[in-house]
Parts: C-alpha cells; structure tokens; sequence
C-alpha cells in the first residue's frame, strides 16, 4: 500500500514537471536554437549551425554557434524602443488595470453571501466570447465616427471627435478591458479572505471607514494586488493582436516587432532572439514574485 502510494504520489508529482518540459523547455530549445542560427534565404529562413540529427558529431560544432542575432538587437535601436514602448504601456495599462480592478473586487468581497457567486460569473463572463471579437468591437466604438465620439457629440460634451483610436491610449484601454478579470479575481479571493472582525476592531479603536480601509484591508490584500498585477503585466508585454488592431503605425511593442521579423522579414534567428530577450525580461517580476510568495509562507 505505501509502495502503490509513494508510486501515485511521484505519479502526481511528475505530472507537472512532465508538461513543463513538454510544453515550455523543449520549445523554448529550439527557439534558443534558432537564435544561435544564420538567417538564409531557404526553408525554413536559417542555417541550423546546431542539428541534433548529427548526433555526437553535433558536440564538436558548438563552436560555430552564431551570436549575430543578439549582435543585432544591440546594434539596432528599433529594439531597445520596442522593449521600452512594451514596457511602459504594460506598465501604465496594468495600472490603470488595478484603479479600476479594486473597487470592483472590494464590491464583491463585501457582498451579501449568495450573490457572490453571480457576481464572480459576471467577472469572467467577458471571457465567454471570442478575444477578437471583443477587441474589434473597441474599434467601433473608439474610432473618430465611433459609438463614444457620436454619444459625446450628441450630448454636446465635445465640439469635435476625440482622436482615441490608432493611439497609444487606445491600446491601453483595450488591455485594460481585456485583462481586468485576471486583475479582479485575485483581488477578490485575498479581499473575500480577510476576516471582518478586523475591520470592526480597526473601527472599536477609533478608527475611520477610510483610515480603517487604508491600514487593514489595502496591506491585507497586498499578495492579490501583486498577483493580478503579473497576471495583467506579464501578457501585456509580448500582447500582439490589441496594438496590431487599436493602435497606430508609430505603436511600438514587443508583439508586433515579433509578427515582423517572422512573417515579413523572415529573419527567424532575430526574431527568436527577440523572443529570448523578453523572455529574460520576464522573468524577472516571475522571481520577484516567488520571492514575495517564499518570504510570506515562511512569516
């Protein structure tokens, strides 16, 4: 019986580490593979310098690894833009994701019992429908004869359109729409948790409804703001199909200079170099992350 258990147990254990491996590092090699590759005009567009097929023989040619990819991310200032552009729009979106994110998980968490769950399908119900679907409809309703510019108008509120669409602020506003779920369930489950006891005891001390919210329930919740915010900034980076449709031809991001260097440029070495370079970048709110989670399992 312990054997069968100890069996099962590395059974379940397995199971993760076997889907990473299938689904995160074997793809991941091939991409750092094609980084290390010479871009030619063939198919596929590069010159595997490194080819498992060879065997051993393979080892000995480690040597002819090609850095140039890397060498042309340096060289070549359209990149460093497009990290920073991806950066400070995630950044700024995830943000804006949290403003509004917070009262509506604060909402939810303080709702009568039996219309939690309603309100939590309500949270997720965007995701319902396809992500294009619900992106294309922000173009009809952010471009300069769009729904918003035609309601404002009509209220006199505005005496021309608002130039919103094929902007950077249109971009924005389609990351928020379309990540505030994964800002708002995390939220909602470290808000739900707290015990209300501590409220009424922040207010028995003389405390505020605002002093009492600011001091107990903001720090209380810290691990679901970090946690939404990876969930709503991580994605935003490497995010393709919101600027390729809302913003503009000077909307620089990660994503698109990606599709470019693929599809258009066929330059597969730089392209995967790009992509394990952001990945690199990533990883770093990743461990920041663990770390916060590791420091607050050991407090």
């Amino acid at each position: 019986m312990n054997a069968r258990r100890s069996l099962a147990e590395r059974l379940v254990l397995g199971a993760p580490w076997l889907w990473l491996i299938v689904f995160f590092l074997i793809p991941f090699a091939i991409v750092v593979k094609i980084s290390l590759s010479e871009a030619a005009l063939a198919q596929p567009p590069y010159t595997p310098v490194f080819d498992l097929s060879d065997g051993w023989e393979a080892l000995n040619r480690l040597g002819d690894l090609s850095l140039s990819a890397y060498a042309g991310l340096a060289d070549d200032w359209l990149y460093a833009q497009a990290y920073w552009s991806s950066l400070r729009l995630a950044f700024i979106s995830t943000l804006f994701t949290l403003a509004v994110a917070y009262p509506l998980a604060y909402a939810m968490a303080r709702a009568p019992l039996h219309l939690r769950p309603i309100l939590v399908v309500l949270a997720v119900a965007p995701f319902w429908t396809s992500f294009l679907i619900r992106v294309y409809a922000w173009i009809t309703i952010l471009k300069d004869e769009g729904l918003l510019n035609h309601t404002l108008l009509s209220l006199g509120l505005i005496s021309e359109p608002l130039h919103i669409f094929a902007s950077d602020t249109a971009v924005v506003i389609g990351i928020v729409y379309s990540y505030l779920p994964f800002m708002v369930l995390p939220l909602y489950n470290a808000i739900a948790r707290q015990p209300p006891e501590l409220i009424e005891a922040a207010a028995d001390l003389g405390a505020s409804p605002l002093a009492a919210f600011w001091r107990v329930t903001v720090p209380l919740s810290a691990s679901g703001v970090l946690a939404g915010c990876l969930l709503v900034f991580i994605p935003a980076i490497g995010e393709f199909v919101i600027p390729d449709l809302l913003g503009g031809s000077d909307t620089l991001m990660i994503g698109r200079t990606l599709w470019v260097e693929f599809f258009d440029n066929r330059d597969w070495p730089a392209a995967s170099a790009v992509a394990v370079v952001l990945l690199g970048l990533l990883l770093v709110p990743m461990a920041l992350y663990e770390r916060s989670q590791m420091a607050e399992a050991e407090a």
